[in-house]
C-alpha cells in the first residue's frame, strides 16, 4: 500500500466513527452552517493580495513534525497580514495532527477565506466543513471516481462552498473536471512516494479551462518560482512547509513576498 492508499483507508473509519458520534443534524445546527463564504476567486484575484494559500501543517507523513508549537490563530493572523489569499488548514488527526477544531479557530482569527485541507471521500464531510468554518473544501482526483468528485462538489455548491479540485497529471484533470469547481490545482508532489517537482504545473497549466483559477501546490520554496508560475498562467499558490518549518511562519511569509512582483 502506498501512503495515500494508508491514509484513504484511516479515513474511511475516521469517517464512519464521527458520524456515529455526530449526526448531520447535529452539524447542520452549527451556527458557522448558517454564514455566507468568502469567495475564493475575489480573493485570490484581489490586487492587494498575494495568490498565496498558507498552509497551517503540524507534520507530514514525509518529514515527520514539521512544527507542533504555534498556535493557529497566530499563525494564520500573520498569514493574513502578510497578504495571504487564503489560509489552508490539515484537518487530518492520523498522518498529519491535524484537528477539525483548528478549521474553526482559524475561521474566528482572519477575514480571508480558509480551506479545510483534508483526504474528503464522503459527504459527510463536506457538510462538517460547512460546519466547522471552512470556505473551500479540497477534492484530491487520484482518490475519487469522477461520479464522486461530481457529487461532492455539487453538495458543496449547493452549501456555497467553493471547491478546489487537485489533479497531479492529465489523466486525472481530464476525467475530473465539472462545472461546480472553481479551482484546480495542481499538486507537484507524487503522492505515492512524495517526491516533488514544480515541472509538474508547468506541465498542466495550458490543459486546465480557463473557467478554473489555477493553483500550483508544494515544492514552492522562492519568489522566482512564483514569479514564473504567474507568467505561465497560475492565479494561486499553495505554500506549506516553507513557512511552518520556521519558528513564526506568518513573519517567514512577509519576509518571502517582499521578492514577489
Amino acid at each position: 500500500m502506498t501512503i495515500l492508499d494508508k491514509i484513504v483507508a484511516q479515513k474511511k473509519i475516521e469517517v464512519a466513527n464521527d458520524k456515529a458520534i455526530i449526526p448531520v443534524e447535529v452539524l447542520q445546527a452549527s451556527p458557522l452552517f448558517q454564514r455566507d463564504t468568502y469567495s475564493f476567486k475575489d480573493f485570490l484575484l484581489a490586487p492587494e493580495r498575494t495568490g498565496i494559500i498558507a498552509e497551517y501543517k503540524r507534520r507530514s507523513p514525509s518529514k515527520g513534525i514539521i512544527n507542533d508549537k504555534v498556535s493557529v490563530e497566530d499563525v494564520t493572523q500573520g498569514y493574513a497580514a502578510a497578504g495571504a489569499s487564503a489560509c489552508s488548514v490539515l484537518t487530518d488527526p492520523d498522518f498529519f495532527m491535524g484537528d477539525k477544531i483548528d478549521v474553526t479557530n482559524a475561521r474566528k482569527a482572519v477575514k480571508i477565506p480558509v480551506l479545510r485541507k483534508d483526504f474528503m471521500i464522503d459527504e459527510y464531510q463536506v457538510i462538517e466543513a460547512k460546519a466547522i468554518g471552512a470556505d473551500i473544501i479540497l477534492l484530491i482526483a487520484a482518490i475519487l471516481t469522477p461520479a464522486e468528485i461530481k457529487n461532492l462538489a455539487g453538495i458543496a455548491k449547493s452549501l456555497g462552498l467553493n471547491v478546489l479540485l487537485e489533479v497531479h497529471n492529465l489523466e486525472e484533470l481530464e476525467r475530473s473536471i465539472d462545472p461546480n469547481l472553481d479551482a484546480i490545482g495542481v499538486n507537484n508532489r507524487n503522492l505515492a512516494d512524495f517526491t516533488v517537482s514544480v515541472e509538474n504545473s508547468y506541465k498542466l497549466v495550458d490543459h486546465i479551462p480557463n473557467e478554473f483559477m489555477k493553483i500550483s501546490e508544494s515544492a514552492i520554496s522562492d519568489t522566482d518560482t512564483i514569479n514564473n508560475l504567474k507568467a505561465a498562467g497560475f492565479n494561486g499558490f499553495l505554500i506549506g512547509e516553507n513557512f511552518m518549518k520556521q519558528a513564526d511562519p506568518g513573519a517567514a511569509m512577509h519576509e518571502f513576498v517582499k521578492g514577489l512582483k
